[in-house]
């Protein structure tokens, strides 16, 4: 079991990760820091994070590594290789890919960490930058649950919705299932906006109206509003959700699944980063129905 002496090390500080590591070194844990962009990973350090300088440093000195990175071959290359977190963590310890990614990866990193006696587990998360700065997460959660137990004291700082889905993988395809529910859903808050405003209505009037109904979601009371005042920074980014369509439809191909919502979300975000958003927030959306 986890306690506040166990230390943390924490690879990628982005918009999700620096926050996340924030509410474990509030908590109270030692914080290990290592990302791409050191400046990203300051506001940590100031906190009292140590500043490891590669992942293999961070990893000799961690109980517990997160990985919070953007692609699957970020992942890769930060779990395999010579200078990877397999490679150098320590007997028993523990490893939490938290990054959206393929459920097929999650499984690889799982059986070779077993193999030398790591426990891995797969834990993306939901939530936007909101979430992960309250500490409300939904944890999505696959692997054994001895682990589980061990990390839930963990988790438990970082999120409030926290469930372990089934063996490894497992995560990482509930995380592509909310991805499916998000990507149709989007199209249809920013075509109502667009609605609302070409129908000469108020549209702050009219979210108040619908957003506690049967149209309720995430998507309407968290980002239409930022639609509505034109904030397009990113609480998670429109190429990051590009990336997680793009797995959440490979995979349900190899599913045999038909998933046209999903292709159509698709299809339209990148037009979007074609049309240069591809930094924005996923809210950014609402520019292709307002041209």
């Amino acid at each position: 079991m986890v306690n506040t002496n166990t230390v943390i090390g924490f690879v990628g500080t982005g918009v999700m990760g620096k926050s996340m590591a924030a509410n474990l070194q509030k908590a109270g844990y030692s914080i290990n820091v290592y990302t791409r962009t050191k400046a990203k990973a300051d506001d940590l350090i100031k906190d009292g994070a140590a500043w490891k300088t590669t992942v293999k440093e961070l990893t000799n000195d961690s109980d517990v590594i997160i990985t919070m990175v953007g692609y699957p071959s970020d992942v890769e290359e930060v779990y395999f290789g010579s200078n990877g977190i397999l490679e150098n963590a320590k007997q028993g310890s523990f490893v939490i890919d938290m990054t959206t990614s393929k459920p097929s990866l999650a499984v690889k990193i799982y059986e070779a960490a077993k193999e030398k006696n790591i426990h891995a587990l797969d834990a993306p998360v939901s939530g936007g930058d909101i979430g992960a700065k309250n500490g409300t997460l939904a944890i999505m959660i696959g692997g054994e649950q001895e682990a589980y137990d061990s990390l839930l004291p963990i988790f438990q700082v970082m999120g409030e919705n926290i469930i372990l889905q089934g063996k490894a993988g497992a995560g990482q395809y509930t995380k592509l299932v909310n991805q499916i529910a998000i990507a149709s859903n989007m199209i249809g808050v920013s075509e109502a906006i667009a609605f609302a405003r070409k129908a000469g209505l108020n549209p702050e009037k009219v979210l108040d109206s619908i957003s506690t109904g049967a149209a309720a979601s995430y998507s309407l009371s968290k980002l239409a509003p930022r639609m509505l005042k034109e904030d397009f920074a990113p609480g998670f980014y429109v190429k990051h959700f590009i990336k997680d369509m793009t797995i959440a439809l490979e995979s349900a191909k190899e599913l045999g699944l038909s998933t046209p919502g999903l292709e159509l979300a698709l299809t339209l975000y990148k037009e979007l980063a074609e049309k240069g958003e591809e930094d924005s927030g996923t809210q950014a959306l609402i520019k292709l129905f307002e041209q």
